[in-house]
């Protein structure tokens, strides 16, 4: 079963350079509320992806100055997605419903389907 993966200013480059999945990363600090909120979610973000080709990370930015340097970090909670191509592929700013995060994890992963796809199938 996968687990939420601790990323650090140590452990990013090796792990980055490793991974073949795409990458969700929620940039949170222990004090920001909204960022409690979300951790809340990321066990359900687990278990909706255990069986699909993407990591589900959390970054605490108080321990970790250099990733939040590198991802330009300046407001909690920050969701990134990093592609198999190892680029950013979209990003949301504060605390969203837990199916927005679905939606880019979906869009990532080929998933989402555009409004006529929905419309006929």
């Amino acid at each position: 079963m996968q687990t939420i993966l601790e990323l650090t200013d140590s452990n990013y480059s090796d792990f980055i350079q490793e991974t073949s999945s795409a990458l969700f990363i929620d940039f949170y600090s222990p004090s920001c509320g909204p960022c409690q909120t979300l951790m809340t979610y990321l066990p359900q973000i687990v278990e909706n992806y255990k069986d699909d080709k993407v990591t589900i990370a959390k970054v605490d930015i108080s321990t970790n100055p250099k990733l939040a340097k590198k991802f330009m970090v300046k407001s909690v909670p920050l969701c990134i997605i990093i592609g198999d191509d190892k680029m950013v592929k979209s990003a949301e700013i504060g605390l969203r419903g837990i199916n927005n995060y679905f939606k880019m994890i979906d869009k990532e992963l080929g998933k989402s389907k555009g409004f006529f796809s929905k419309l006929f199938g």
